[in-house]
């Protein structure tokens, strides 16, 4: 996808902590636990939903299934979340995809549900898991079938926002003796729209803007996995993905005040696009009859994106509209950047005739990048080069891991995983010409989980894991987007990688309540801060040259200035308590899911200056420090409900509600949000069709408030028109008894989640 613009970037970024804590909490369309055959149980580290017992699992997608299943839930349609996570992980087969975002939701979409066996929510994952700071896993475990044949989906859908986004996509599966093949396509067009406020001030003045952003997009993916199995015990297996995506005539525009004085308009015109390639080779050896096996990979990855940009100025006085002939003032900006990767692993399951498993493994990582970014600027109507602003970033890393996991059980109620992950990182960065740094630390990761089943109806779990979240390789790229010139979101190559500390303590009572006790404490937290300040210097012409009086004197003019600085600030700890019913009514035909969520954070650090700053003798900059010390107690619940209406199990109608308190971020208060959702499904054969309605009274919009204690402030409103109505149809054909290709695990999982 192209580089955010500020609006995104504020939301994204500053939304990150406060996601881990209220948007992860909304479970939408969690439907129907079936207690007697027990659908939705608790066991050993994870949770498992057991599909095929269950009967809403029937004429759907998996995408849709996932979104049914307790414990996760999908806000947008495009992503997916489990409840006090910041984000997650798919697994497949107990195999992490190595697809991208995207074109992983594009295939799960295309996923008939019927190819499911269960479903496991694993909240805490133990050392065998590639993950970062707070993440969860989600693994699905497809159905072992040994029929040939060849099968497929054809799938077609139409949103209705703001503007009409249609997409469409396919997947083709074909097995015959020793060889598998799965593959998926798929294609789309949106255009996102936003509309938005930001204010910022203290008790002496005060800015506001008004605009808009409309971002058209193009994309197209897909994915290939071939397996061949060598004999009954030994397998090989390549993968390909790729993914494309065009966002041209992208515009931000927005119009600005100050002190009540109407000021200028700004326009931003961007065009961006994004290639993403990858390729996987994997060898499986089975050592035994138990299912002991050895896994390699190989892997490489290519990504690269391109981003052009010019942002004009113009000054206004009593209208908004723009004299062509006024003067103004424009920046230009070249911010390509290009990702290799290059990944190995080795993994070995061990396990015993007793019922113990050894896991253990070792995995390297070696990645480049290069950012060069070019800024021009506006001088006599012709752009000149600012070479405060140009820089030429190439940031190298190296990872060398490696675990050791037991797992086993220790009586007939209690059974126990414990294990340690040991990862060794080395890091380099350097602006060719201006400055470098070298960064080498070692992380020991320890894990812990007990589980201990008091009875039939009763089972109690504690897990205990430390993970590492490194910066994004796009959140290291020193370059800057552009609001107006004096205000604008920067990316900081300085920023520290995270450690997380995350405890829980989980509860199942009969398969159909639950509770989850959590504490995560964070050190180094990082996030992108609003800094507001002051620069006193010189007064200069508009090729940048000083201007001198007669007498040699100089005019000193101060600008204020806005920035949203990446950067480590301090710590925060979260507390999070979910209580929660998955319960079926009237044999079946009323499934219901009710949570209420509690949260209490603390957040304390403090940005007292601008690390991306570099100083200059002429100018002073003074910054306004931005103090984090506060506790913040919040609250969110839904009510979802799954009706059967018609007794052939082929009419179905979901009534969702989503309720969200205020909730103290990063960059403020995030204010009160709701959402009401309607859905109506029909299954016809091979063919279903939904129709969904999202947010039907446009309530979930987001608003932040930002206070500091010397008075300053920094508001954001943002309305992205999330009342959505969509469309969708789902072709299955050929044999749906076909078994999958092998699922392979990529040696640069971790690495594509950075970009």
């Amino acid at each position: 996808m192209k580089t955010q613009i500020l609006i995104a970037a504020i939301f994204f970024s500053g939304f990150v902590a406060a996601q881990q804590t209220k948007d992860t909490l909304k479970i939408k369309n969690i439907e129907a636990v079936n207690i007697k055959k027990q659908v939705f149980k608790k066991q050993s580290d994870r949770f498992i939903y057991d599909v095929a017992s269950s009967p809403i699992a029937k004429g759907t997608n998996t995408f849709n299934l996932l979104k049914q299943t307790p414990m996760i839930s999908s806000i947008d349609g495009k992503s997916l979340k489990i409840m006090g996570k910041s984000d997650v992980v798919i697994y497949i087969n107990n195999k992490k995809s190595n697809m991208d975002a995207e074109a992983l939701i594009e295939m799960l979409k295309g996923t008939p549900s019927e190819d499911i066996q269960k479903i496991e929510v694993i909240t805490t994952p133990g050392s065998e898991f590639q993950v970062e700071s707070n993440e969860g896993v989600i693994n699905i475990v497809m159905k072992k079938k040994k029929n040939d044949g060849y099968n497929g989906t054809l799938k077609m859908n139409n949103e209705q926002a703001y503007y009409n986004n249609p997409s469409a996509g396919g997947s083709f599966n074909f097995r015959k003796n020793k060889w598998s093949v799965n593959s998926n396509f798929n294609t789309g067009s949106w255009t996102d729209r936003e509309r938005y406020t930001l204010s910022n001030g203290d008790s002496t003045f005060r800015n506001e803007s008004l605009g808009y952003n409309s971002d058209p997009n193009k994309n197209v993916g897909g994915s290939v996995n071939i397996d061949y199995e060598l004999n009954k015990n030994h397998s090989l297996g390549f993968t390909y993905n790729m993914r494309y995506n065009k966002s041209f005539n992208s515009i931000l525009d927005v119009t600005n005040w100050e002190n009540g004085t109407l000021k200028n308009r700004t326009i931003n015109h961007e065009d961006a696009q994004t290639r993403n390639h990858s390729f996987n080779l994997n060898y499986e050896i089975k050592t035994d009859s138990i299912g002991s096996k050895l896994t390699s990979n190989v892997s490489y990855l290519w990504f690269n994106r391109d981003k052009m940009s010019i942002n004009k100025s113009y000054p206004l006085t009593n209208s908004s509209d723009i004299d062509e002939n006024s003067k103004y003032g424009a920046l230009r900006q070249s911010v390509p950047q290009i990702i290799n990767n290059y990944a190995a692993n080795i993994d070995y399951l061990k396990k015993t005739a007793k019922g113990y498993t050894w896991l253990m493994g070792v995995s390297y990582n070696h990645t480049n990048t290069d950012n060069d970014t070019r800024q021009d600027n506006l001088v006599n109507n012709s752009f000149v080069n600012d070479i405060n602003q140009t820089n030429h970033f190439i940031y190298k890393e190296r990872i060398l891991g490696a675990y050791l996991t037991y797992e086993r059980k220790l009586s007939e109620k209690l059974s126990g995983k414990i294990g340690a992950r040991y990862e060794m990182t080395k890091s380099s960065g350097e602006i060719l010409g201006k400055t470098s740094f070298d960064r080498d630390y070692n992380n020991l990761l320890p894990y812990l989980n007990l589980n201990y089943t008091i009875n039939s109806d009763n089972n109690l779990t504690y897990s205990f894991s430390s993970r590492i979240r490194r910066p994004r390789f796009w959140e290291l790229n020193p370059s800057r987007t552009y609001f107006t010139p004096n205000n604008y979101t920067q990316n900081n190559p300085f920023v520290l990688a995270s450690k997380f500390y995350n405890q829980e303590i989980g509860y199942m009572y009969k398969n159909a309540f639950f509770a989850n006790l959590s504490f995560n404490y964070v050190e180094d937290a990082s996030n992108q801060i609003p800094l507001q300040g002051t620069i006193t210097g010189p007064e200069k012409d508009e090729k940048g040259n000083i201007i001198y009086g007669p007498n040699g004197e100089t005019k000193s003019v101060t600008t204020k200035f806005l920035r949203y600085i990446r950067t480590n600030y301090g710590n925060n700890k979260q507390f999070g308590l979910t209580l929660g019913m998955n319960k079926s009514w009237f044999k079946e035909i009323w499934t219901t899911n009710y949570s209420v969520n509690l949260g209490y954070n603390i957040y304390k650090g403090k940005v007292l200056e601008d690390p991306t700053t570099v100083p200059d003798p002429l100018y002073t900059e003074v910054v306004r420090p931005y103090i984090l010390n506060f506790k913040n107690f919040n609250i969110s619940g839904n009510i979802n409900n799954n009706i059967r209406l018609s007794s052939n199990k082929d009419w179905f109608l979901g009534v969702n509600y989503y309720y969200g308190s205020k909730i103290k971020i990063e960059s403020g208060t995030l204010g009160v949000r709701q959402s009401f959702d309607v859905s109506l499904k029909k299954i016809m054969g091979n063919w279903t069709f939904v129709a969904e309605v999202y947010d039907l009274f446009n309530q979930n919009y987001n608003s932040i408030q930002g206070i500091q204690p010397d008075g300053s402030y920094n508001n954001v409103t943002n309305f992205e028109f999330e009342r959505i109505l969509n469309i969708g149809v789902t072709y299955n054909f050929g044999n749906q008894k076909l078994k999958k290709a092998r699922e392979m695990k990529s040696a640069n999982d971790a690495i594509k989640s950075r970009t």
